[in-house]
């Protein structure tokens, strides 16, 4: 992902660069390195055409635009075929509104070519990791159920031999307008043609295994990357495992929503690990070295004398990492002392005698308060 290029800079946008602005740089950039306008330089132009397609397709997505602000490339980067490889860019994405300012009419100015690429649906999958998987990244392997390209017919939905036809109904825009005259004048509707139903083309002879769809429905097993320091509640997306797009174009994406379970031990907070950390009354008093646990497995620290409960501790770099870094956040330790209870008669009395022995003055959150209670009953 180093050679990739930042999506905003590629747009020649802000980083808080509104919708329409988006837009406006986009269909700048594919009126001009589009190949079919650049016949002298096809090659250049579609790597150029294709790199503004990938940019426009994540920022124009408001979830995708959030993912891509918070990770940066690799919030995309789950497989091998990514937005330039086998598919995607301007064969596959759904260039509607684009190519209708290429030859008039400009940004929703006409209804959609019926015929043109269209991208396939999102599908989502939930995700259940373990609070370590989350931390420090996993790879498994789901099951999912998308839609596939027919492979008998290619996805042209019509029988091996035969091609879907244009329709004589509305010459293959899809739609029908018709003009009525009233006392006010005339006016014009325009409706879904009802002899194709508003894709453009008819096919005579379906193929028998998809029925004319140009898809099937299949299920499929997935090996998926999970980044360390992915959270409760975010998203994952792997390029090109969505449904089957329609006359050529991409698939959609599959998003995985990530659910962590609980850990018996740790909170997070952010990049932060927090617990409590339970000791008795005697390693309070007098210090004590204990073991603590991390993520990362146990590590010594050493309780010092006269430790209170509410005391917290910090271990340094002992936090998740930071999903696209090495930086790892610290662990937070907060010291709960423990009171024995069901004491024996003679553990009692070893207590008292201590109690007796210890001068006052040795509490002095103690001294402090009755001192404060005192002067406010004077």
């Amino acid at each position: 992902m180093a050679d990739k290029r930042d999506y905003y800079e590629v747009l020649g946008v802000e980083k808080g660069a509104s919708g329409d602005e988006i837009k406006k740089a986009y269909r700048k950039l594919a009126k001009k390195y589009h190949p079919d306008l650049n016949p002298n330089d096809k090659e250049g132009a579609e790597a150029k055409f294709k790199e503004a397609t990938e940019a426009y397709e994540v920022l124009s997505d408001d979830n995708k635009r959030r993912q891509y602000d918070q990770f940066g490339h690799a919030a995309f980067d789950q497989t091998a075929g990514g937005y330039g490889g086998g598919g995607a860019g301007f064969d596959g994405f759904d260039m509607g509104d684009i190519f209708s300012s290429f030859f008039g009419g400009g940004f929703g100015g006409q209804r959609q070519n019926p015929n043109a690429p269209q991208r396939g649906r999102d599908i989502a999958y939930n995700i259940d990791l373990t609070f370590e998987e989350a931390c420090f990244g996993t790879e498994r392997e789901i099951s999912i159920n998308h839609l596939e390209k027919c492979e008998e017919c290619n996805g042209s939905g019509a029988a091996k031999g035969s091609s879907p036809t244009t329709c004589p109904t509305c010459h293959g825009t899809g739609q029908v307008k018709t003009v009525q005259r009233t006392p006010l004048g005339n006016f014009q509707s325009v409706r879904t043609c009802s002899s194709c139903g508003g894709k453009g083309t008819i096919i005579k002879e379906p193929c028998r295994k998809c029925g004319g769809k140009g898809t099937v429905r299949n299920g499929k097993k997935v090996r998926v990357k999970i980044p360390a320091g992915i959270d409760n509640g975010q998203q994952v997306y792997i390029r090109n495992e969505g449904d089957a797009g329609a006359n050529g174009g991409p698939n959609g994406d599959l998003i995985l929503n990530v659910r962590v379970k609980p850990h018996k031990i740790f909170i997070r907070q952010g990049y932060d690990v927090l617990c409590d950390y339970p000791i008795s009354f005697v390693q309070a008093t007098l210090g004590a070295e204990v073991q603590v646990p991390t993520i990362d497995g146990k590590v010594s620290y050493t309780i010092p004398e006269g430790t209170q409960t509410g005391t917290v501790f910090r271990l340094k770099g002992k936090g998740i990492q930071k999903v696209n870094s090495t930086q790892r956040g610290d662990q937070y330790v907060t010291i709960k002392i423990e009171i024995p209870k069901d004491l024996s008669e003679s553990q009692k009395d070893i207590l008292r005698h201590f109690d007796e022995k210890v001068d006052s003055s040795k509490y002095k959150q103690r001294k402090s308060f009755f001192e404060k209670m005192k002067e406010m009953f004077k």
